[in-house]
């Protein structure tokens, strides 16, 4: 049987571990969190500090990625520990309602998405990971990768262990060691020029309906939130500024996020300002990072999954779902194909062009966050037209949110030789 080493045990990792045991191919995890950490972005490995900044975080597994996950039959961990997120309303600075629009189409039967803390998220895919058998080490920071003269390839840990499989897969997250390792010219990281904040209250005058995001077009950010079934507000908030170190972002408290970020909704006549008054000490906040385009995803023995090898900017809220993507198509081209390398070709003309639209996307969305008076008027008049139009073409059921995995479809070689 073939032997894979996954480092990273996040999203990308985790789901990539599932989707091979259900392939018939045995995967092991090396995290290098402790097992009460949690993942930093999408499938990182990263520090401890990161886990815990985003350990108070959540997200938003769209439709795409939930049905994904229900490809390998690991959907329902999450349903139990989630809640639906059906529609989203968008509202103008000035608090006029622009429309909504279902975050999922019209397909019967279809997932919703889901809102989900990144925490909980990364804890029930470990569980079920371990339910079916996956072995997961935690404690396993990489220091080096390599590929013997054997062809196998051969991981190296700070605590002196090391480990050797037939590939290795590389869900380490946006600061990827293996990407520098299969390419040492690599693009790093590119800072989107935004703040990620998210907060928590029971105390709002004004929360949305449940199953309801409201996404506010704030004069000087975007603002979006929504009502857990227990009545708290989950809310975030992406906020222009420049890239902080991170003791400088560990530096900034509670407090003095809630006061700068009502400060920049204090003059829009929308709820935003506040929400974020009335939100208690439960407040993180990241830089915002993507990765445009990455040259070479893999190389004999190695590939890249998740973060590693596409981060988006989180204004499309796709990051988790492109990653568990990720997972399920690769095993699929490892169960089908006789060679890593020409699954991972496969994967790879499978993958990119839908990834580097989602990032491109995302990036542009970023941009178009906080226009100036002339954008704002020209947005607030052409969005209620694009909202209707896409409800009368099925809401959600569009080449984002619709993208579907067969799993019975079998992956020919001749995917994989048209990427070469």
């Amino acid at each position: 049987m073939t032997n894979a080493l996954i480092i990273g045990g996040g999203i990308a990792g985790t789901v990539t571990a599932i989707a091979l045991r259900k392939a018939g191919i045995n995967a092991a995890v090396y995290e290098a969190y402790p097992p009460d950490g949690t993942a930093g972005t999408d499938g990182t490995a990263g520090t401890a500090d990161a886990a815990t900044t985003e350990a108070g975080a959540f997200l938003l597994i769209s439709a795409n990625g939930m049905e994904a996950l229900r490809t390998i039959g690991a959907h329902q961990p999450v349903l139990d520990n989630s809640f639906p997120a059906g529609r989203a309303d968008f509202i103008s600075n000035t608090g006029k309602r622009l429309g909504g629009r279902p975050m999922a189409g019209s397909e019967e039967g279809a997932l919703s998405a889901r809102t989900i803390k990144r925490a909980t998220l990364a804890r029930v895919l470990r569980e079920e990971a371990a339910r079916r058998g996956v072995r997961v080490e935690h404690g396993k920071r990489l220091l080096a990768a390599q590929t013997g003269p054997d062809g196998r390839v051969v991981a190296s840990f700070a605590d002196g262990g090391r480990a050797q499989g037939d590939l290795l897969i590389g869900a380490d997250g946006i600061h990827s060691l293996i990407r520098r390792t299969i390419e040492a010219a690599a693009p790093r990281p590119r800072f989107t020029g935004q703040h990620t904040v998210c907060g928590y209250t029971r105390d709002a005058a004004s929360p949305p309906d449940p199953d309801t995001y409201a996404m506010i077009y704030g004069k000087r950010a975007f603002f979006g939130c929504t009502t857990a079934p227990d009545g708290e507000v989950w809310w975030f908030a992406n906020t222009p500024g420049a890239e902080l170190s991170k003791d400088e972002l560990a530096a900034i408290t509670p407090e003095q996020w809630r006061e700068q970020l009502a400060g920049l909704f204090a003059d829009d006549n929308t709820p935003a300002a506040e929400i974020i008054r009335a939100s208690g000490e439960s407040i993180v906040a990241t830089n915002a990072y993507d990765i445009a385009s990455t040259p070479t995803w893999s190389d004999e023995t190695m590939v890249l999954v998740g973060d590693a090898v596409h981060a988006c900017a989180p204004n499309a809220a796709q990051g988790a779902s492109l990653a568990i993507e990720d997972g399920v198509v690769l095993a699929k081209c490892l169960r089908d194909l006789r060679t890593p390398r020409s699954a991972f070709a496969a994967y790879e003309r499978l993958r990119r062009e839908r990834v580097e639209r989602v990032v491109s996307t995302s990036a542009g969305l970023v941009r178009r966050t906080v226009p100036g008076p002339v954008g704002r008027a020209l947005r607030d008049a052409i969005l209620p037209r694009k909202l209707e139009r896409a409800d009368a073409d099925g809401g959600g059921a569009d080449w984002l949110t619709g993208y579907r995995i067969d799993w019975d479809e079998r992956v020919t070689g001749e995917v994989a030789r048209a990427r070469r």
